[in-house]
């Protein structure tokens, strides 16, 4: 009996501990809600490796069986990107425009090894479902599936432009 009502205690106490915590925390790291303030490397590395598994996990099974590749899709791919992605990535897909240097995290060059590293359906899923806290919209609502295939081929294809 006495070691369930502190195992409670315990667990109540928890939660309270960590916000504790993260309030020093955040205090003492002169953290700052401002999108307009440079995050510090200690809320990057955090937010980055967070990031990867979240997705990964997100991503298993969830996406649909993507379509044949065909030169019509190639061009779907383009124009969409054209019209919904370059205002932040930039129209070539590599050079982040005003808009994207100023979002945190900043929005990425497509073409990089970093965003290149993720697999075809982790693309797929961060195009239809978007990162929550980032200033990456999810155009799940807005497009098919197969709109989001075509952009994430079109995404694709920028890391193997940049090889060339």
């Amino acid at each position: 009996m006495l070691g369930q009502i502190n195992r409670r205690r315990l667990l109540l106490a928890l939660p309270v501990i960590a916000l504790a915590l993260l309030g020093l925390w955040f205090g003492l790291t002169g953290f700052s809600l401002s999108a307009l303030d440079e995050p510090g490397r200690v809320e990057t590395y955090l937010a980055t490796k967070a990031k990867r598994p979240l997705v990964g996990r997100s991503a298993r099974g969830s996406s649909p069986t993507p379509p044949p590749t065909d030169a019509a899709a190639a061009i779907k791919g383009q124009m969409l990107f054209v019209g919904r992605c370059s205002a932040c990535h930039g129209i070539d897909g590599r050079t982040p425009t005003e808009i994207g240097r100023w979002l945190y995290p900043r929005a990425s060059d497509l073409g990089s090894p970093r965003v290149q590293e993720w697999s075809d359906r982790e693309l797929f899923w961060i195009i239809q479902n978007g990162i929550r806290l980032t200033g990456m919209p999810g155009f799940g609502k807005l497009h098919s599936d197969e709109d989001i295939w075509a952009l994430a081929r079109y995404v694709r294809s920028l890391g193997t432009q940049s090889q060339k």
